[in-house]
């Protein structure tokens, strides 16, 4: 990723702001409060379509001139959208074809957001038109520091099953297989009869009375994540033409995932990438969430700074229980992405809504305005990111990694593309877990796309990567040989690019590198877990392994049932340098994982970022001059004491972050 000008010159801080739901006298008051708060950034016209074209051809700029001059005129950079996240009431009067169509067959109505066809002639028009007249006006006014094309890609999780999607999947399929004989091999039609003779026999998988061709699933799910690719880049081609020294990003939502969008497949055309994060009421490991997410990012973005677009500062608006965050959670969460590799934090939304959908979702300046707690929080983050850019934070990187975690998109889709094993079982979950494990002991993780060159790693981590193409395979061995610990956990390899089961025993395309074969999963019941003979236990899934090569040998065994004495656990040692290839049958709970995960990590010489006792999370950015950060986040409900390198101790009350310079190095 070549590298760009940087939208604020110390660390960015700030969130989407909406002027037009406001009076102009609020504007004036906003900027005096975005000062107070060191704002320096702000997205600005995402969901502004309607205001500035109010009527097909009438446009209204007055408004956002006299916002861009304000802001300008009090030192704050501006994110200009395009659009084209919302179209406006009128288009969809006039054109209610380019609206959605879900997989029932069902037309959206209009009232919702990203209400529009990626494939559909017309929306691609009237999309480029706005564009087009945004970037000839505003294209090199001052304020304007970054495009911020659309929003949300992909965002509610709806794909597009209209005649118009299906024209251009016949065309994206013609593309990628040439012949229909290719296409029919590679997704085995002949099972249920289903060959097609030309490609415009082939429709999207809408609903049918059973469960549809997994191989079809999965390449909708590319076609649709490519489809939003080519509105993206016509979106951004425009803004390439008019205004070419700004950069263009969209903003992700790395996340839980699998996400509708192929992130990783995306991020070559961000000159910066950028995310929205936002975590869940329900899980018991929200600041784990952060660090997963981000450690995603940093993964996508190999190592070049990245943009946290979007989170909250308290309660957001669309979970069944959305809980305010406790005091300090705003600033744990914000410091916690700048950790891993953020280059500032930004907020859903600068001033919270009184209508709308999302009035009740919290923002920088809540419906209870300054006297409250949380204004003060924001405040006091904004003194300490200025703090940390006048001492030269932005000119550091997060420490390198030496533990990466592959993680694929179009896995998890094939993973859900028709019945499986075991319907209940989330692999993005079972990924999860083994980076939690790791981040509970301090040890950094780079969350990475199976593409990434994995020179430089030592202990390589493959959970749940269900699809498996290209050379990954070979590529890990070579690491392996060359020093590293590679752990494959459970159905991973299984199938083929094009969701086809790769024969000869699981797991597929990793048999050859672990040295077993799994000939048959046993899934458990929820009731049930099993015991392996050094005292771990499983939960959920186990396999029949047995040992396939001489040098293989079983580190933990099955002690239950029809697989008893079977090995659970397996270790391959390769090459010359001590590296090994682990598999891992069962899915551990745990303690288990963590014991495992230690003795790979010791294996690998691979050691704690930091000191510190259990329950604080510390991680480090460096600089090419010797300076270095460290973060400590204490998620425990004690004082404690962090010691940073070269520093006096620091004691950190529970519940509080704190950014420590060290000495040089």
């Amino acid at each position: 990723m070549a590298e760009v000008t940087w939208p604020t010159i110390g660390l960015s801080y700030g969130g989407d702001y909406n002027p037009e739901q406001w009076s102009e006298d609020v504007w004036l008051e906003d900027v005096e409060l975005m000062r107070e708060a060191g704002v320096n950034l702000v997205s600005v016209g995402i969901f502004a379509w309607g205001s500035l074209e109010p009527r097909e051809g009438q446009f209204e700029f007055g408004w956002l001139d006299r916002v861009l001059e304000l802001l300008h005129g009090a030192g704050i950079a501006v994110d200009l959208a395009t659009p084209t996240a919302s179209p406006p009431i009128w288009l969809h009067r006039k054109h209610p074809d380019i609206l959605p169509v879900s997989r029932t067959g069902q037309r959206y109505a209009q009232g919702g957001r990203l209400g529009w066809c990626a494939s559909h002639p017309t929306w691609r028009e009237h999309s480029l038109r706005i564009v087009r007249t945004l970037a000839e006006r505003y294209g090199d006014h001052p304020a304007v520091r970054m495009w911020h094309v659309g929003n949300e890609f992909g965002g509610g999780n709806r794909l597009c099953y209209c005649d118009h999607s299906a024209a251009h999947f016949q065309r994206w399929l013609a593309q990628r297989f040439t012949t229909i004989d290719a296409l029919n091999a590679a997704w085995g039609t002949a099972f249920w009869g289903h060959r097609y003779a030309g490609f415009d026999d082939v429709l999207p998988p809408r609903d049918a009375e059973s469960p549809g061709n997994p191989s079809l699933e999965l390449d909708y799910r590319r076609f649709a994540s490519d489809a939003l690719l080519e509105q993206y880049r016509a979106e951004r081609a425009v803004l390439r033409e008019l205004s070419p020294d700004r950069p263009a990003t969209t903003n992700f939502m790395v996340g839980r995932g699998p996400h509708v969008v192929d992130y990783a497949g995306w991020a070559a055309d961000m000159d910066l990438l950028a995310n929205d994060h936002y975590t869940y009421t329900d899980d018991d490991a929200r600041a784990q969430d952060v660090a997963f997410a981000a450690d995603r990012m940093r993964g996508l973005s190999r190592g070049a700074p990245w943009l946290l677009m979007e989170h909250s500062t308290s309660a957001v608006s669309w979970q069944p229980r959305n809980r305010a965050k406790d005091p300090g959670e705003l600033a744990r969460n914000s410091l916690a992405h700048v950790a891993r590799g953020s280059d500032g934090a930004m907020f859903f939304q600068w001033r919270q809504s009184a209508s709308g959908a999302e009035q009740f979702h919290s923002a920088m300046v809540p419906h209870a305005g300054r006297d409250t707690r949380l204004w003060r929080e924001v405040v006091e983050l904004g003194a300490t990111l200025r703090d940390l850019s006048d001492r030269g934070l932005r000119n550091t990187r997060t420490e390198p990694a030496r533990v990466a975690l592959i993680m694929d998109d179009a896995a998890g889709w094939a993973w859900q593309a028709g019945p499986k094993p075991h319907h209940d079982l989330d692999l993005n979950a079972v990924a999860r877990a083994y980076h939690r494990a790791l981040w509970e002991r301090n040890v950094l993780v780079d969350v990475v796309p199976p593409g990434t060159d994995l020179d430089g790693y030592a202990v390589v981590l493959v959970p749940g990567l269900f699809l498996v193409d290209g050379d990954l395979p070979a590529r890990l061995r070579a690491a392996a040989n060359d020093g590293a610990q590679v752990v494959v956990g459970f159905l991973s390899g299984i199938v083929d690019a094009h969701n086809r089961v790769v024969l000869g025993g699981y797991p597929g395309a990793f048999r050859d590198l672990l040295g077993v074969v799994a000939e048959e999963f046993r899934p458990l019941r929820d009731d049930q877990s099993a015991t392996l003979d050094n005292g771990w236990t499983a939960t959920a899934w186990t396999e029949h392994v047995r040992l396939a090569a001489d040098d293989t040998e079983t580190v933990a065994a099955y002690t239950d049932g029809a697989i008893e004495g079977l090995p659970a656990v397996t270790r391959r040692p390769l090459g010359t340098q001590d590296g090994a290839a682990w598999y891992v049958s069962a899915r551990l709970d745990e303690a288990a994982l963590g014991e495992l995960l230690t003795r790979v990590t010791e294996a690998a010489a691979v050691v704690p970022t930091a000191d510190a006792p259990p329950g604080v999370e510390v991680v480090r950015r460096i600089g090419d001059d010797g300076v270095s950060f460290l973060f400590a986040f204490n998620h425990s409900g004690a004082e404690v004491t962090v010691l940073p390198v070269g520093a006096d101790p620091v004691r950190l009350a529970a519940g509080a972050a704190t950014v420590v310079q060290e000495a040089r190095r």
